[in-house]
């Protein structure tokens, strides 16, 4: 009935293609080669079920990507000095996708798969499967500098890295997969046996543990239940996440209804908007989550909340964890998310912090994450508002303080919590020149509803962001010193039938302190003599601050460019320290941006430039 030889002709058919495509996922070939070999372990362990599929292959890929991802390192093809720039270069710019366009594209590249099959393998609607597949193939053509048409090329390349890639010959498979099958049928057996001796019915794991296809962690951590006679240990227990009654207690005046509690092994895996993997601990002991929603009331909005809990084997693991967590929001990668702020929490757990972040794309919702860790715990409480309204961050943190109240009795945990006092700090660095701005920092344009995108910081050799009435310069030399660490990089919006010159550019650098006072003042004073200057350009001051370690000015232009037409964009010129900005923001028509968001953006400009070096001595 398991037929060796179909299953032989199945694993030499269909093994380099899924290693080609769980490489281009995660871009770890080792992680990659690992999971696609296990899962061909786990096939033949199930291979009466899978052979009689139309497709076994659908049915082993989800565990070998799903594997990959939890065992790879993000972006390690950065320190491997041997890969081909060609090869690097496809995988940065797959890189710069969500998991689900990721998903999407390789589906469609790398797989013989329908638009419906692709959809149901990621886990979306076909609708939003179709918008991840266009928006994940535009920005892989941005990124990668080809047309569409040239995307199918790109994957030449990874195909000859993997095509010499070694895997174990059938019958180990075989043997491997049939030792899977013995000691699932044993530990089966012994702890139905246990269960029906101690209570006379059957028992469930409690443990939270996570499944996983890891033939050697099985192999070298037997199951406890096997060892010691007793239960296995219980992580992390139910009991410690949190209640509708507290959550009640934290986010007052609504009515609220507990949803299901799960370990997240099913489906997509993705809680929130701008997760990126399954779990921040991929390592992790046990994960646990737990939902709620409270239904839209009259004018009131509907919320959801939900809180995700992992376990990792140390406080350094949970350290580790946490930080990746962070990274989701912190450079959220999701398309129209707008990081709107971000707060450290202290007196909750050994760290912690909350961000907000706005989806604008229909219909608009308004997200609070707050993020702890206790010890080796980790836990997250993120709340969705379907509406643009201004986040409860007083209420994020209390319900933070109470859920880790709830874990730092555990074993191995840190900190509890007392009264939460939150701090604003400039938003955590992200990208490769953490100064300068990213897509997620900036507001949305009226009339439009594509996403921003921006191009890779190049050093400054020409300032576009400059106007003619002061004609900066952040090349060269200036007052006797020369520039240092300029980089200029510019947004626009693909695909959005906008003309060329609309768009939005960051151009900065660092000089000596004095110095860099003096070309912001330079900067100021041309623009102030403008107008008498140049008789066909209007100059207004909307914002203005002038301190000891930071100066801002903000300015709405309007310039003809012809007898019958003119433009009017906005410029600002800031400083922080010896760190200097110009920001320009060219709209479109009705495609502008509201009343106020580019003060606000400069504002976060001014917060990012804070992490640009100081420059050269010399």
């Amino acid at each position: 009935m398991r037929d060796p030889d179909a299953f032989d002709a199945f694993y030499r058919d269909a093994g380099e293609r899924l290693l080609l495509q769980t490489y281009a996922l995660t871009g770890d070939l080792t992680a990659a080669r690992s999971a696609v070999r296990d899962s061909f372990i786990v096939a033949w362990h199930h291979w009466r079920k899978i052979s009689q599929l139309d497709d076994p292959e659908a049915a082993v890929r989800p565990h070998a990507w799903r594997h990959a991802q939890r065992r790879h390192t993000a972006r390690l093809w950065h320190r491997d000095k041997s890969i081909e720039p060609d090869v690097k270069a496809t995988l940065d710019a797959l890189a710069t996708l969500t998991v689900p366009q990721r998903k999407a594209l390789l589906l469609t590249q790398l797989a013989s798969v329908s638009m419906p099959e692709m959809a149901r393998e990621i886990g979306v609607p076909l609708e939003q499967a179709e918008r991840d597949l266009q928006g994940g193939a535009a920005q892989f053509a941005l990124a990668r500098d080809v047309s569409a048409a040239e995307i199918p090329l790109q994957f030449e390349r990874l195909s000859q890295v993997v095509h010499g890639v070694r895997f174990p010959r059938a019958p180990i498979v075989r043997r491997a997969g049939a030792a899977r099958r013995r000691t699932h049928t044993t530990v089966g057996v012994v702890a139905l046996v246990a269960a029906f001796l101690l209570s006379g019915s059957l028992i469930t794991d409690a443990t939270g543990v996570r499944p996983t296809l890891d033939l050697d962690r099985a192999t070298a951590e037997p199951d406890r239940t096997v060892e010691t006679g007793g239960p296995p240990e219980v992580v992390l227990p139910e009991e410690n996440l949190l209640t509708v009654a507290q959550v009640t207690a934290g986010l007052r005046d609504r009515v609220w209804t507990e949803g299901e509690t799960t370990d997240n092994s099913e489906g997509s895996g993705m809680l929130t908007p701008c997760q990126r993997e399954r779990y921040a601990d991929p390592r992790g002991r046990a994960a646990l989550v737990r939902t709620f929603t409270s239904p839209r009331v009259k004018k009131r909005p509907a919320v959801s909340v939900v809180q995700s809990t992992e376990a990792s084997r140390s406080p350094r693991a949970a350290q580790r964890a946490y930080r990746n967590a962070l990274s989701w929001y912190a450079g959220c990668q999701t398309e129209r998310v707008q990081l709107l702020s971000t707060r450290r929490v202290e007196q909750v757990g050994d760290q912690a912090m909350i961000m907000t972040l706005r989806a604008w794309a229909a219909p608009v919702e308004t997200l609070t994450v707050a993020i702890s860790r206790t010890g080796r715990y980790v836990t997250t409480t993120s709340s969705r508002t379907r509406a643009d309204v201004e986040p409860d961050v007083p209420s994020a943190a209390r319900l933070l303080g109470t859920a880790v109240g709830d874990l730092c009795t555990l074993p191995e945990a840190g900190a509890c919590a007392s009264r939460p006092r939150v701090t604003t700090v400039p938003p955590l660095p992200v990208g490769e020149l953490p100064a300068i701005l990213a897509e997620l920092d900036l507001p949305p344009v009226q009339g439009v509803e594509r996403p921003w995108i921006g191009t890779p910081p190049v050093q400054a050799n020409q300032n576009t962001a400059s106007t003619r009435c002061e004609s900066a310069s952040f090349a060269g030399a200036f007052d006797g010193a020369r520039w240092s660490n300029t980089a200029t990089r510019t947004f626009v919006i693909p695909q959005a039938g906008l003309p060329d010159r609309f768009g939005l550019t960051e151009t900065l650098g660092a000089l000596p302190a004095k110095r860099a006072e003096r070309f912001v003042e330079r900067v100021r004073t041309r623009l102030a003599a403008c107008p008498d200057e140049d008789l066909g350009t209007d100059v207004t001051r909307i914002a203005h601050r002038d301190e000891r370690d930071v100066d801002v000015s903000v300015w709405q232009l309007t310039t003809e460019i012809s007898d019958t037409e003119s433009v009017s964009y906005a410029m600002a010129i800031l400083r922080r320290g010896t760190s200097v900005a110009q920001l320009q923001f060219v709209p479109a028509g009705d495609a502008k941006l509201a009343e106020g968001a580019f003060v606000d953006l400069v504002d976060r400009a001014l917060d990012r430039l804070g992490r640009l070096p100081a420059p050269d001595r010399g």
